[in-house]
């Protein structure tokens, strides 16, 4: 394993496994660019040491090449924030592919097309790693959002390389990050853990039940936990097979010294939509034919107060379905109390897609310690795996 900041990238291709799997409009417009501004550092680095990059990622869910998932639809972006033009070729392997490697000069940058065309990428297939390989000389992992899949590019590949591969300064960052936050001092540490189901979480939040001092259920995962307590949850979404598993949270949380900290009052509507007649109740008491969709307002200002009080704050998972303004209070808030501490000195670590889009929405993005581009990645961390892109690294 080499260190991108010390390895001499002169006249050598580099190929760079990056995140770009970027939301698009209907007209394929990058509608968020954080994830491709997240490899600049890495990019530039390999760039004014002499190397020219190769980048490779995937984009979407494809069922084999389909236009609209297409990588030809960041370039532009890409040549934006890279301030240099940028080659873009219609395969990641084959002769096209290895051809416009060969052509490539120092200080140049390619983009492969979207590596998920071929099934073989998420199989893991050695063949289809060593063609993605050929023609390069050093190999960089900067995508942590793939680091928990073992798939060609992020993991079979690194062995290829020997000892001319190293992780980028994403990868890099995100690690040092997660481990300062993992290891911060319970006393003074709260985690803010929000979304949509218990069941995608309840690994992260046992392991947080043993590190943190206050743990934050919001968003609608929280109506399971007041279901488990006898509270009136009307048409909220409740996993009822996760009733029980709440039950035993609650019951770790107090062997370990951790206070759960579950919504006071809700903000309910009528229906999953925008325009919904809403109102506001205790959170253990939604009527019937109505359904919790955010944080209430006294919930808020309680949660400013403990935001306010802590020393390491790790948010996951909007609070509401901040997508609709009637219901984005809670998660904005958030977004704006936790910016708000961490200008006094608080460490604070946002990650998650949701609650990064969040932040973005807010404009409050560099006003937080560190934003982690990895939602499941940042997960499995969390949770102690070992993740495959990672490990074959290091």
């Amino acid at each position: 394993m080499q260190d991108i900041t010390t390895f001499d990238f002169k006249n050598k291709k580099a190929l760079i496994r990056v995140d770009f799997n970027v939301p698009l409009n209907d007209k394929f417009e990058v509608t968020d660019d954080t994830r491709i501004k997240a490899t600049m550092p890495t990019i530039k680095e390999v760039l004014k040491k002499g190397g020219s990059v190769i980048l490779m990622s995937h984009l979407g869910r494809p069922k084999g090449p389909e236009e609209k998932f297409s990588l030809k639809h960041v370039v532009q972006n890409l040549e934006k924030i890279t301030g240099k033009s940028v080659k873009f070729v219609d395969d990641c392997i084959g002769d096209k592919a290895l051809e416009a490697k060969k052509k490539l000069k120092a200080g140049e940058i390619l983009l492969l097309e979207n590596l998920r065309f071929y099934g073989e990428e998420k199989k893991g297939d050695a063949e289809f790693a060593k063609k993605l390989a050929e023609g390069a000389d050093v190999y960089i992992n900067d995508a942590f959002a793939t680091a928990h899949r073992a798939h060609a590019s992020t993991s079979i590949i690194a062995a290829l390389f020997g000892d001319n591969k190293m992780f980028g300064k994403v990868m890099t960052n995100e690690i040092q990050h997660l481990d300062k936050a993992l290891n911060a001092s319970k006393k003074g540490y709260t985690a803010i853990i929000g979304g949509a189901k218990v069941s995608s979480k309840i690994i992260v939040i046992e392991q947080l039940l043993k590190k943190v001092d206050k743990l934050v259920i919001g968003g609608a995962m929280a109506y399971t936990f007041i279901k488990a307590q006898g509270g009136q949850v009307g048409n909220s979404m409740v996993e009822e097979d996760y009733l029980d598993t709440a039950k035993k949270v609650i019951a770790a949380a107090k062997e370990n010294g951790t206070e759960v900290i579950l919504p006071y009052d809700s903000v309910n509507g009528k229906e999953f939509d925008a325009n919904t007649e809403t109102e506001v109740t205790a959170a253990d008491q939604v009527k019937d034919g109505w359904m919790g969709m955010d944080i209430g307002p006294e919930t808020l200002v309680k949660l400013g107060d403990i935001i306010a009080k802590s020393k390491t704050i790790l948010w996951n998972g909007p609070v509401g379905v901040f997508e609709m303004k009637k219901f984005s209070r809670g998660t904005f808030g958030i977004a704006q109390m936790i910016a708000d501490a961490t200008g006094k000195g608080v460490y604070s670590l946002v990650g998650g897609g949701d609650s990064v889009s969040a932040l973005n929405k807010s404009g409050l993005a560099d006003q937080v310690s560190y934003v982690s581009t990895g939602g499941g990645a940042m997960l499995e961390y969390i949770e102690g795996k070992k993740l495959p892109g990672i490990a074959a690294i290091g």
